[in-house]
């Protein structure tokens, strides 16, 4: 902001300290305690015949006033829209008139009155009682809209800077109502998850965010220390240890919706405090499992926004089943035309560089097969698919192929040009598990710090017998921006990580 604009500011802020004073000296509380609502402005707008003529009582944020002497018209906005008030100082007493006056927008009020309609049409209360609730001392960005030839509706929003609405998202809600719609459904989404899965009978659980050893993910891990025990404990980067540790106890199927955090970059897909749904199902494999994915969202989709087909950054995609299965190294072969399947790290290093992928020196096989994949492959990933049986290296969780002990039973379903989920067929012999945590440490040990982590209790457990399970992790937030049409994760997480400001 320029030293004109902050001037500017300044001067608005200070005229309105000085109507809070005036307000104080009329002996009026302007941050009162409470106001009783009868109805919501969309109530009274969406059932005008149940409303007219009655007297109603509704609250919100004064979103224009046009005073016109002894009269005045407003809006007035709460959480389900804007309504217009009529405003007259013979019927709300002179007093009130003048703490009116005294009104700016972006001020909470609470209103009473009678419902009707003005000669244009409009839906307004008639205000017979009106009470400050509390004082905005700075002032809201102005929204302008502008009806362009087409007829269609362009807002002009002086509040579009992205940085400055994640930071004050509370800003960002207030006048940009279609950011509001996208936290409401996403609220949606995951009720609908919830209930998807507690109709299948599987528990809610709760597990560890603190943890002495991270798992069930490559990732970089956040560390904190413990005071009294004297020991460093991590921020979990996945539940899926932990929910294993459960199907081992007994329960046949457990999920949690639950925060994650990754010490990692920051771009359009990733924030280090995100949302997953991990589910765990005994004696099921990842063919149910994909099965259940497609299903679900299915599910969710029609639930929230009433169908499966939907719209997303340009795409037109149809989420209905059942969607296609693909292996891993034939969608790469498909978009690369290189049949990958069974080199070794030189090899594979050789013809990454050849078709223009960058590696790094301590990646092992697993690490440039993924990134050949993230590159070459993920983009055209448009419709629905299950890309499906992955090399063993990159799947230390998972259970081997039953056809090919080189290959895992997994599978990620893609959409939109990116991977909303990860599930296994779980791997369950604690002997095989042993080598492969083994070999993740011997990868760390070269230097891949995502590589996994050696995990002695989970062995233990393994060791007293865990079924046949199906395992899914699902992204949250992936999957809201799927279903919101949103292209960046920063728009479906209220506060999302951020640079400190200056």
């Amino acid at each position: 902001m320029n030293e004109e604009n902050l001037q500017d500011l300044n001067n608005v802020m200070k005229a309105r300290r000085e109507k809070l004073a005036q307000i104080k000296e009329k002996g009026i509380n302007p941050f009162t305690y409470q106001f009783l609502r009868t109805r919501t402005a969309a109530d009274i707008l969406n059932d005008f015949e149940s409303n007219e003529n009655k007297n109603v009582s509704i609250a919100g944020r004064l979103m224009s006033i046009r005073r016109m002497g002894k009269a005045s018209f407003a809006h007035v906005m709460d959480e389900t829209d804007r309504i217009q008030l009529y405003v007259r100082r013979d019927q709300i007493g002179e007093e009130t008139y003048d703490v009116f006056k005294l009104l700016d927008i972006g001020d909470i009020i609470g209103v009473s009155g009678e419902v009707m309609k003005t000669r244009t049409g409009e839906i307004t209360i008639v205000a017979t009682e009106l009470s400050l609730l509390s004082k905005n001392l700075r002032p809201l960005p102005i929204v302008k809209e502008k009806e362009e030839e087409s007829g269609d509706k362009v807002t002009y929003d002086s509040f579009s800077d992205t940085e400055s609405r994640y930071r004050q998202r509370y800003v960002d809600l207030i006048v940009n109502r279609k950011v509001s719609d996208v936290f409401i459904k996403r609220s949606q989404i995951i009720k609908a998850m919830r209930q998807y899965l507690d109709a299948r009978g599987y528990l809610e659980v709760e597990t560890p965010v603190l943890q002495p050893i991270y798992g069930g993910a490559a990732a970089r891990p956040f560390v904190t220390h413990h005071n009294t025990l004297d020991m460093q404990l991590y921020m979990r980067i996945a539940d899926e240890l932990y929910l294993k540790r459960l199907i081992v106890g007994g329960y046949a199927g457990v999920y949690e919706i639950a925060k994650d955090f990754r010490n990692e970059g920051i771009d359009r897909t990733h924030n280090p405090e995100f949302t997953m749904m991990e589910l765990y199902v005994a004696y099921k494999d990842y063919h149910f499992m994909m099965n259940l994915v497609e299903d679900m969202v299915n599910d969710i989709a029609k639930q929230v926004l009433g169908s499966t087909k939907i719209s997303y950054q340009g795409h037109d995609i149809d989420l209905t089943g059942p969607w296609p299965r693909l292996s891993f190294f034939d969608a790469i072969e498909k978009h690369t035309g290189k049949s990958l399947y069974g080199k070794g790290k030189d090899e594979l290093k050789a013809i990454a560089e050849e078709i223009g992928v960058h590696t790094e020196k301590e990646w092992g096989a697993g690490k440039i097969l993924d990134e050949i994949f993230s590159e070459k492959v993920e983009p055209h990933l448009i419709q629905p698919v299950f890309i499906c049986d992955y090399p063993v290296e990159l799947s230390p969780l998972a259970k081997r192929h039953r056809d090919d002990p080189h290959l895992v039973e997994r599978f990620e379903p893609f959409v939109a040009g990116r991977e909303i989920g990860n599930a296994f067929s779980e791997l369950n012999d604690p002997d095989d598990q042993r080598e492969r945590f083994e070999s993740q440490m011997a990868l760390r040990e070269a230097g891949d710090e995502e590589a996994q982590m050696l995990d002695e209790d989970f062995l233990r457990a393994l060791e007293y017998g865990m079924p046949p399970t199906a395992g899914l992790g699902m992204g949250i937030d992936r999957l809201v921006m799927l279903l919101t049409n949103q292209s960046s994760i920063r728009d479906v997480i209220f506060f999302p990580t951020m640079r400190p400001e200056k």
